[in-house]
């Protein structure tokens, strides 16, 4: 276990002045487990401090003894909101699969076009990503994203959540439209990768909306006024869908820190 050292809890004692969120909230985590810290963290608070501690703590207790016992309890159904999705995602999950839907009737009315499903497909995952981890989205963004288990595994447990919709969604219009199936789930989870990292940098749903407009206008219109598959859905491109993929995810980690801020455009 490492211990913050003297000048970081001074530090944070005289309110955090030069620490980033995430060594804050690293910081509050450790301390929940170390006596040490906290008897360290208890002698270097002032006497206002410690005197205002001491009265909050006086009408706490006061407080507790006045209220009636707790009676709510945390159900799965509300871990599961909190950990892995926002209820907000479901109808833009529902959207997602029936505009796959409509993707597969319209191969099917119109063979001549290019494959709808194939070209979707990239961008299918992107609105559930984007609400996944969006402040303007979920009612308990901000307390959600302020706690120390927050930031890339919740964006990443979130985004897992839109997957396990999307990608059977996306192999069972594969599979009735008889396209590639690589083609079909490679692009969607690159850009699933794509999104995640330039929205460590941008905020997520900034990301998800910029590289939908991209790939629309640089290969869905194209592709359906030429009514020809863009080369980079043509079956050569496999290998590079796996490289790109393989390589977003590898990056993703890297952009840790980023989701640990509430000022990161979301």
């Amino acid at each position: 276990m490492t211990h913050p050292t003297t000048t970081i809890l001074a530090r944070y004692a005289d309110g955090g002045h030069g620490l980033d969120d995430a060594a804050l909230w690293s910081i509050e985590v450790h301390l929940d487990a170390c006596a040490n810290c906290r008897e360290s963290l208890a002698a270097k608070a002032t006497p206002a401090t410690t005197d205002l501690l001491d009265r909050v703590a006086v009408s706490l207790g006061q407080a507790i003894e006045a209220s009636p016992s707790p009676t709510w309890q945390c159900t799965p159904a509300a871990a599961v909101h909190r950990r892995w999705l926002a209820w907000t995602l479901l109808p833009w999950l529902a959207v997602t699969v029936a505009v796959l839907g409509c993707g597969v009737l319209l191969d099917s009315a119109e063979p001549s076009l290019p494959s709808l499903v194939l070209l979707l497909a990239p961008v299918a995952p992107l609105p559930g990503v984007a609400v996944a981890w969006s402040r303007r989205n979920d009612p308990a963004w901000e307390l959600i994203a302020t706690t120390p288990a927050a930031g890339l595994a919740m964006v990443l447990r979130r985004t897992l959540a839109v997957l396990v919709v999307v990608l059977p969604a996306l192999l069972v219009a594969g599979v009735s439209t008889g396209t590639s199936l690589a083609l079909t789930l490679l692009p969607c989870l690159a850009f699933t990768g794509a999104t995640l990292v330039l929205g460590a940098l941008i905020g997520v749903r900034r990301a998800a909306i910029g590289l939908a407009v991209v790939w629309s206008a640089a290969v869905l219109l194209p592709s359906v006024a030429a009514q020809s598959l863009s080369p980079v859905l043509q079956p050569g491109s496999t290998a590079d869908w796996v490289v790109a993929t393989v390589a977003l995810a590898a990056i993703t980690p890297l952009a840790a820190t980023h989701f640990h801020r509430l000022t990161s455009g979301n």
